[in-house]
């Protein structure tokens, strides 16, 4: 592949790093300031649960269909005006759902919410993508920990109003413009990866390439499984193990906690092991962390088994992204694909475990779980760095101005 350019005009992979994971924190921080106001907009807009379920579904849509977008905007403006300008308008869609006037509005709302959150999604990690080839070592993980940490500290937050009873409206407005201030500062840093002057334009809608597609069904299986502890550990703590309203809850805080303290660890465990060790490994624990939860009676079995999952699962999806970034010469397009295939999963999970707990129990749910995250140890090869990957294969052919690149010795 071409070899890439670098003008010494000030800049660093090093900073770039730093950059990156602010923006993966600002990201993060919007969806936790969301989640916590969801009661509120219920109330406010007198939602019975099938109505919310319904506008919930929306962000989803519309991250699936915009994020093939996402290409063709990194190709046109470049990487670091693709990340500020997408970071900001997904800090700006904060405050539309709390100002929606009735169901139809707030899916409009949750449409365009979900659509900017997964362009800027694929764009920053396009970014991550390049910056963990400079420096020559895994940091995708410690980026999607940021995620989470950005995510719970924003709840923090949100829970804080809403026991204030702040009325929403003002709340995600003035954190709206004060995360769009953040965003302005925490994207200076990064690296401006742009396209050969002769490069050909990503298309703007594809279907993603067979070697995503693959790598895809890794992160299906790990989102799946994210999914549905999610949003039915605390239920399943409930009607399966007699426990208290306030023990199902802290299942929850549990389950994210782990795979947050998981994620900003994992680049440790990915760099000893790799990330074709690191998924299998993941996947075993995931698997003994769903073998827990089925055979529990009692919370006590059930939380550690969840807390397992989400260890388990945590490095799984920033090595799919890691992975369809060196899969081809097109890292943007190669994400996006990767990143529908497990927004698709996350869409589907919670349904398909209510299915399955309606025509049976939530035990034979999941079962299904367990067998999935089972799968993690069978298709971890597909995570597997070609020769021409990583650090010490050829680079994309692109050229990065505003930075000088910082690569380790071949």
């Amino acid at each position: 592949m071409p070899h890439q350019q670098a003008a010494r005009t000030g800049g660093n992979a090093a900073r770039a790093r730093v950059s990156v994971a602010l923006v993966f924190a600002v990201h993060g921080a919007v969806t936790g300031s969301f989640v916590t106001r969801i009661p509120w907009i219920q109330d406010h807009l007198h939602l019975s649960p099938g109505q919310l379920g319904l506008a919930l579904v929306s962000p989803a849509l519309g991250a699936s269909f915009a994020m093939p977008l996402a290409g063709r905007i990194v190709h046109r403006f470049g990487a670091r005006a693709a990340v500020q300008g997408l970071l900001t308008l997904w800090c700006l869609s904060l405050a539309l759902p709390a100002l929606s006037l009735d169901l139809a509005t707030l899916c409009l709302a949750l449409l365009l919410y979900g659509g900017t959150a997964g362009m800027a999604d694929v764009a920053m990690n396009a970014q991550g993508v390049e910056v963990e080839e400079r420096l020559g070592r895994s940091i995708m993980s410690g980026l999607h920990g940021m995620w989470s940490a950005g995510g719970l500290v924003a709840s923090g937050f949100g829970v804080l109003a809403a026991h204030q009873r702040l009325d929403a409206r003002l709340q995600l407005a003035v954190t709206a413009v004060v995360l769009v201030l953040l965003a302005q500062l925490v994207c200076v840093g990064l690296l401006d990866v742009r396209p050969e002057p002769d490069a050909e334009a990503p298309p703007r809608f594809a279907l993603p390439p067979r070697s995503a597609l693959v790598i895809g069904l890794v992160g299906f299986c790990a989102v799946f499984a994210e999914g549905a502890s999610m949003d039915w550990s605390g239920v399943y703590l409930r009607t399966v193990t007699g426990s208290s309203a306030g023990t199902a809850a802290a299942c929850y805080t549990a389950f994210a906690a782990t795979m947050t303290i998981a994620r900003l660890s994992g680049d440790l465990v990915i760099r000893r092991l790799g990330p074709v060790g690191a998924v299998r490994l993941g996947g075993a624990v995931a698997t003994l962390g769903g073998v827990l939860v089925v055979a529990a009676h009692t919370p006590y079995l059930a939380i550690p088994g969840f807390a397992l999952i989400g260890i388990g699962i945590a490095v799984v999806v920033p090595l799919a992204f890691a992975a369809a970034g060196r899969s081809g010469p097109n890292p943007s397009q190669a994400i996006a694909g990767v990143a529908t295939v497990t927004y698709t999963s996350g869409l589907v999970a919670p349904a398909i475990v209510g299915g399955i707990a309606q025509a049976s129990s939530l035990t034979v749910s999941f079962t299904v779980v367990t067998l999935l995250a089972a799968a993690l140890v069978a298709g971890a090869g597909a995570l597997r760095q070609r020769p021409a990957d990583g650090v010490a294969g050829g680079a994309h052919p692109v050229a990065v101005t505003g930075g000088e690149l910082d690569r380790c010795p071949d």
